[in-house]
C-alpha cells in the first residue's frame, strides 16, 4: 500500500487507540487496520425512482470492496426528484442539493481520512454533486450510476416522464381527453432508474463515462437488470486498485477529459444542464472551461444518436446498439477524441475503445454513421448578446424555425407563465420571458419542464420562444433559450424587459438580442432596482449569498 494511502494513520501507535475501538465497533478486525478505508457514498432513497435501486448496488459494492481487500464505510446523501418537484417552490432546491451532496460526501470522506470513495447516485444532481466533492478531495474515486428506468408503454408508444408533462398541455389544449392523460400518466413510469431519454441524468452519466470516472457501458444500462449489479460490484475492485496505484481525479479530469465529455454529450444530443455542471466541476478540479469552449466543440461534432427528447429513442435502446463506447469510438476514429485520456481503469481511452468497432451495427438506427449524422453539427449552442451579455444556453437542433422575432410576453414566475399557457394567452410569434428564476433569483434555478411541455402539448413549439434565467429540463425541446446570464436579480438585462418589447432569439448567428435603443437600455437599467430576497434564512438563503453566475456554474465557492 502506498505511503500516501491515509488510513495509515489508524496503525500509528498507541495515540490511534481510541480510533481503533470505535472503527472495531463497526466492524473492524486487528488485521484489517492496514486496509485502505473507502467511503461509500449512497445515494439511496424512496423520495425518487431514480435512487430507490440504490442500496441494492450499494450492497454489492460494500461487498466487492471486502473481497477486493479494503475496508467500505457506508454513508448517505441526500436527493431532491427533479420530476417531483417540477412546477412547485420546491424545484428551486433542486440545484441548492447538488451543492449539499457536494458538500456531503467531502465532510464524511474527509472527516473520517478515507482512503477513497465510490459514489453511487440516481437522479440529476447526484452526479455532479458527487463528482464536485471528487474533484475538491482528490482521493481516488469512482462513480457508480444507478442506471435508467425501462420505458412504459401505452397505445403502440414508449413513454418516459415528459409524456406526462406534454400530456398535460394536451389535454389543456382540448387534443386529448382525461381519459388519455390519466392513462400516460399511470404508465410513463414502470419502475425504478433514472428518466429514459438522454435527458439530465443519461446525460451526465454519459458524461462521466466519457470522462472515465465510470466504467465502459455503464452509463445506459438499466436498473433493473443484472448488468447493472454486476457493474457496481466490477466498480468497487476497480476502485482498490486505484487506491493502491493512487490513481487520482486530478490525473484524469484533465482539460482533455472535459472536452471528451463534450464531444459525447454534442454527439448524444444530450441536455443543456451539462453545460452548467460541467464548468461547476472543472471549477472544482482546476481546470479552466468556459461557455465557449461547448462552442468551439459544437461546431466541430454531429449529432450522431436519435434519442428522446426530440427524437425516437430511449436509454436502453442507446445501449443495445452498442452505448456510449460505440459512440466514443466513432468520435474517436474521426479525431474527436482525446484517445490519450487516461481512466479510473488505469488504461487510457484508446485502449478501453480498441475492441469496439469504427462503424455502429447496420441493424439499429439509434447510433447513425459518421457519413448519415442526425445533424451536421452538435445541439447545444451558447447564444450571446445584450440580453445575455455573460452568455446564455439554447438547444437549436430540430427547431423548424431558428430565428424567430416576436413580442416579449414577461412573467416574473415559473407559475405566472404556466397560467398564461394553459389558459391560451400565449399566441404564435410571443416570445416568453420568465425572469428572476435564476441561481441567485429564485434562488435555485428551476427548470421549466411544465411550462416548455405545455407549449409542445399546446402545438406551440416551433411558433413560440422562451427565454429564462432559469433552467431547462433534459427533457425540454423547442425554441428555448435558459441559463441567461447575468441574470435579473443582479440588474441582467432580462430584468429590463417589458411587455410588448421585440426581442430576437437567432439560433443561426447564435444571438439573443433586445430590439431597443442602447439609449433605451442605459435609462432603464439606471432605474432598476434589485428586489428583496425571497427568502432570508435557511438554506435557500445561504445558496443566494454565495452561488456565482450561471455562466461559470453557478458554484458556491
Amino acid at each position: 500500500m502506498s505511503n500516501n494511502v491515509r488510513s495509515k494513520a489508524v496503525t500509528q501507535g498507541v495515540q490511534r487507540a481510541p480510533n481503533r475501538a470505535m472503527l472495531r465497533a463497526v466492524g473492524f478486525q486487528d488485521q484489517d487496520f492496514t486496509k485502505p478505508i473507502v467511503g461509500l457514498a449512497n445515494g439511496y432513497s424512496t423520495i425518487t425512482p431514480c435512487n430507490m435501486g440504490l442500496n441494492d448496488l450499494a450492497k454489492r459494492a460494500e461487498a466487492g470492496i471486502k473481497e477486493a481487500g479494503a475496508m467500505p464505510q457506508m454513508f448517505g446523501t441526500i436527493t431532491v426528484s427533479d420530476g417531483i418537484s417540477m412546477g412547485t417552490e420546491g424545484m428551486k432546491y433542486s440545484l441548492v442539493s447538488r451543492e449539499v451532496i457536494a458538500d456531503a460526501i467531502e465532510t464524511a470522506c474527509n472527516g473520517q481520512s478515507m482512503d477513497g470513495v465510490l459514489a453511487i447516485g440516481g437522479c440529476d444532481k447526484n452526479m455532479p454533486g458527487a463528482m464536485i466533492a471528487i474533484a475538491r478531495m482528490n482521493i481516488p474515486a469512482i462513480f457508480v450510476y444507478g442506471g435508467t428506468i425501462k420505458p412504459g408503454h401505452y397505445n403502440g408508444q414508449d413513454l418516459t416522464v415528459v409524456s406526462a408533462f406534454e400530456a398535460v398541455g394536451q389535454y389543456s389544449a382540448g387534443k386529448i381527453d382525461e381519459a388519455e392523460l390519466t392513462a400516460v400518466e399511470r404508465n410513463a413510469c414502470p419502475g425504478a432508474g433514472s428518466c429514459g431519454g438522454m435527458f439530465t441524468a443519461n446525460t451526465m452519466s454519459s458524461a462521466f463515462e466519457a470522462m472515465g470516472m465510470s466504467l465502459p457501458y455503464s452509463s445506459t444500462m438499466a436498473a433493473e437488470d443484472a448488468e447493472k449489479a454486476d457493474s457496481a460490484e466490477k466498480s468497487a475492485f476497480v476502485l482498490v486498485e486505484a487506491i493502491r496505484n493512487q490513481l487520482l481525479p486530478k490525473q484524469i479530469l484533465t482539460r482533455q477529459a472535459f472536452e471528451n465529455a463534450i464531444a459525447v454529450i454534442m454527439a448524444v444530443g444530450g441536455s443543456t444542464n451539462a453545460v452548467l455542471h460541467l464548468l461547476a466541476i472543472a471549477h472544482s478540479i482546476g481546470v479552466e472551461l468556459s461557455l465557449d469552449d461547448f462552442e468551439t466543440i459544437r461546431g466541430k461534432v454531429p449529432v450522431l444518436c436519435d434519442l428522446k427528447p426530440s427524437g425516437k429513442y430511449v436509454a436502453t435502446d442507446l445501449h443495445r446498439a452498442g452505448g456510449i463506447p460505440q459512440v466514443m469510438k466513432i468520435l474517436l476514429t474521426h479525431g474527436l477524441l482525446h484517445g490519450d485520456a487516461l481512466t479510473i481503469t488505469g488504461q487510457t481511452i484508446a485502449e478501453v475503445l480498441a475492441d469496439i468497432p469504427e462503424e455502429p451495427s447496420k441493424d439499429q438506427d439509434v447510433i447513425h454513421s459518421w457519413d448519415n449524422p442526425i445533424y451536421t453539427q452538435g445541439h447545444l449552442a451558447i447564444l450571446k448578446g445584450n440580453l445575455a451579455t455573460e452568455g446564455a444556453v439554447a438547444k437549436i437542433t430540430g427547431v423548424k424555425k431558428p430565428q424567430i422575432t416576436g413580442p416579449a410576453r414577461v412573467f416574473e414566475s415559473e407559475e405566472a407563465c404556466l397560467k398564461a399557457i394553459l389558459d391560451g394567452q400565449i399566441k404564435a410569434g410571443d416570445v416568453i420571458v420568465v425572469r428572476y428564476e435564476g441561481p441567485k433569483g429564485g434562488p435555485g434555478m428551476r427548470e421549466m419542464l411544465a411550462p416548455t411541455s405545455a407549449i409542445i402539448g399546446a402545438g406551440l413549439g416551433d411558433a413560440v420562444g422562451l427565454i429564462t434565467d432559469g433552467r431547462f429540463s433534459g427533457g425540454t425541446y423547442g425554441m428555448v433559450v435558459g441559463h441567461v446570464a447575468p441574470e435579473a436579480a443582479v440588474g441582467g438585462t432580462i430584468a429590463l424587459v417589458k411587455e410588448g418589447d421585440t426581442i430576437t432569439i437567432d439560433a443561426t448567428a447564435r444571438s439573443l438580442n433586445l430590439e431597443i435603443s442602447e439609449a433605451e437600455l442605459e435609462q432603464r437599467r439606471a432605474s432598476w432596482q434589485a428586489k428583496e430576497p425571497n427568502y432570508t434564512t435557511g438554506v435557500l438563503a445561504k445558496y443566494a449569498k454565495l452561488v456565482s453566475s450561471s455562466s461559470v456554474g453557478a458554484v458556491t465557492d
